[in-house]
């Protein structure tokens, strides 16, 4: 469904995106992990149109949404939901109106109907009669799957999550990891989730890849990542302080500490 082939993208001097390709299969999750700056949000966020790379190819069914206009762009984009990192709920809003905001906006509903939808996408994410309370009267797991109930409101075909599990408890995060699991298999939505936890990647992955200086260096199931013979790659799936990835950083500080 999603093919991006000799992504780039540069911030000034500094290269985060350099010729990155990645294909993700139709109905599958595909998780990106690495370390943090390493560019995992600027990838999603070319994905969707939110950021214009400096060079490459972004295809959704075929089409390069690169080279499309803003119109074309709005198009695409309603086939996209999005789990932000921190939830990134309208503290004005009741939950209700949180989850209702896209199909209110787009006008894809008549008012009757996109309350029943509202908890029906509500249900699915394990919460009911809980429209009325406001984003401060929630816990983070609680933001986290009213986040996810929005970003499926719409029935999108592709799904991304922005570090998912971030901040939650070890069983909140599970949980969220089983609702994951759950839409693909139910809804059979496309998705691309980014994490740097490995816990996660493992049990909801259908395949995993690894960001590492602006390009994918691996893509395996989740098991072929586990067992990796790729020392970079082996240093950050089993946290070890020690390797190629902590020892290029100092080198890198011993040489500007010269």
């Amino acid at each position: 469904m999603i093919a991006i082939h000799g992504l780039s993208k540069s911030f000034g001097k500094k290269v985060v995106l350099d010729g990155l390709d990645l294909t993700v299969p139709k109905g599958k999750n595909t998780v990106v992990i690495g370390g943090s700056g390493t560019g995992k949000s600027v990838l999603i966020k070319c994905a969707v149109g939110l950021l214009r790379p400096d060079a490459g190819e972004i295809l959704i069914d075929g089409q390069d949404i690169i080279r499309m206009d803003e119109r074309e762009l709005v198009r695409v984009r309603r086939r996209f939901g999005m789990l932000f990192q921190g939830a990134a709920l309208f503290d004005s809003m009741d939950v209700g109106e949180n989850v209702a905001f896209v199909l209110r906006r787009l006008k894809m509903y008549p008012e009757r109907q996109i309350r029943e939808v509202v908890e029906e996408k509500l249900s699915m994410v394990g919460l009911r009669d809980i429209q009325r309370l406001m984003p401060a009267e929630l816990s983070g797991g609680m933001k986290k799957r009213v986040g996810l109930a929005r970003a499926i409101a719409s029935e999108p075909d592709i799904l991304l999550y922005d570090e998912p599990t971030t901040g939650l408890d070890p069983i909140m995060a599970d949980v969220i990891n089983d609702l994951i699991v759950s839409l693909r298999e139910t809804i059979g939505v496309t998705s691309i989730t980014i994490t740097h936890d490995m816990a996660s990647a493992y049990k909801i992955a259908d395949h995993i890849a690894m960001l590492y200086k602006g390009k994918i260096i691996e893509v395996g199931t989740p098991e072929e990542i586990r067992t990796t013979s790729n020392p970079v790659v082996a240093q950050f799936v089993q946290g070890r302080a020690h390797g190629p990835i902590t020892e290029e950083s100092e080198e890198f500080v011993r040489f500007v500490s010269r």
